[in-house]
């Protein structure tokens, strides 16, 4: 782990969120500058505890997926297509002090898991932004990678979200707060979706379209499943369902993207969010084709994204 800083340090931030053309992440929370120690509990660090500029300040591009392994694969191939020196294998999981979540870097890259549906990745969002913030990071691109249900489109497409929609195929996010229910807008970067777009073009067989994700706060009655536990509605509701969701521009479901697209915007951060589906929701509500070979596509796009940004053009994937 990097090095202790003394008692008395704390956390070196910039006064304001730009200069010099860089653009720095925000945080909107006056509390913090009152604090004389922040504690990034779920992520088993802090600003008196670790030195997050040296460990963190040369991050330029941060990847966040549900699963563990997932997050360690991709960091993995990461150091291998990024040409990093030997001792991949053995890659440190900077959070391995908390059984909550992952973490990895590999070069300009974090790699990081943030579980399953809305509650679990807004945590690990909360501490990640503060990690930038604190780490005085600029310049961030931000990606979330995973499995989702398609709509309307072949198993093994992946989905660039050009903005999350809710269950109501609103581009929203509902966050109760105290006793009040805030709405926040939930846009993507539109020239980062067309650029991870124009990227997947030089991948051959790769099928890839940007539409609408819908985010949804269930996996089974609330992706309007058959084969739950409960179900309250029938097939013929279901397929109305999809209908007009596919109508309203949804070509995939999924139950990170609001939250992710919310506080990705709030904070300044360029976020795309890109999802291979594993299978046809018209079509089956159970996943019976081997996806091991799918659950990297997303994987491989990024990582040729990547080396293209840091001008690995005649190394690609």
């Amino acid at each position: 782990m990097a090095s202790i800083l003394p008692a008395s340090n704390r956390s070196m931030r910039p006064d304001r969120n730009t200069y010099d053309g860089k653009r720095f992440v925000h945080v909107k929370n006056p509390y913090l500058d009152t604090m004389d120690e922040d504690i990034l509990y779920h992520l088993d660090l802090g600003t008196k505890t670790h030195n997050l500029p040296a460990m963190f300040g040369d991050v330029k591009f941060v990847c966040v997926s549900g699963s563990s392994n997932r997050m360690k694969a991709f960091a993995l191939f990461m150091h291998k297509e990024l040409g990093l020196a030997e001792g991949g294998e053995d890659i440190e999981d900077i959070c391995a002090g908390t059984d909550r979540y992952c973490m990895f870097k590999t070069g300009p890259v974090l790699s990081i898991s943030h579980g399953m549906g809305v509650p679990s990745i807004s945590i690990v969002l909360h501490e990640l932004i503060k990690l930038l913030h604190h780490a005085q990071c600029y310049d961030i691109t931000i990606i979330r990678i995973g499995t989702s249900g398609g709509i309307g489109i072949a198993p093994g497409s992946v989905v660039i979200a050009d903005t999350a929609v809710d269950s109501f195929f609103k581009p929203q996010f509902e966050q109760v707060i105290l006793d009040n229910v805030v709405t926040r807008s939930t846009e993507l970067d539109k020239e980062l979706a067309e650029e991870l777009l124009n990227c997947s073009k030089k991948i051959p067989n790769f099928p890839t379209l940007i539409g609408h994700t819908m985010c949804t706060s269930d996996f089974y009655e609330g992706q309007g499943r058959l084969d739950g536990a409960l179900c309250s509605f029938s097939r013929e509701n279901k397929l109305d369902y999809l209908k007009r969701a596919y109508k309203a521009g949804v070509r995939n479901t999924e139950m990170e993207s609001t939250v992710f697209a919310a506080m990705c915007g709030l904070c300044g951060l360029k976020a795309a969010v890109g999802c291979v589906t594993l299978l046809g929701r018209f079509d089956c509500d159970q996943i019976h084709l081997p996806h091991e070979e799918y659950q990297r596509r997303p994987q491989l796009l990024i990582a040729n994204f990547i080396k293209r940004k840091l001008g690995l053009c005649d190394q690609i994937s």
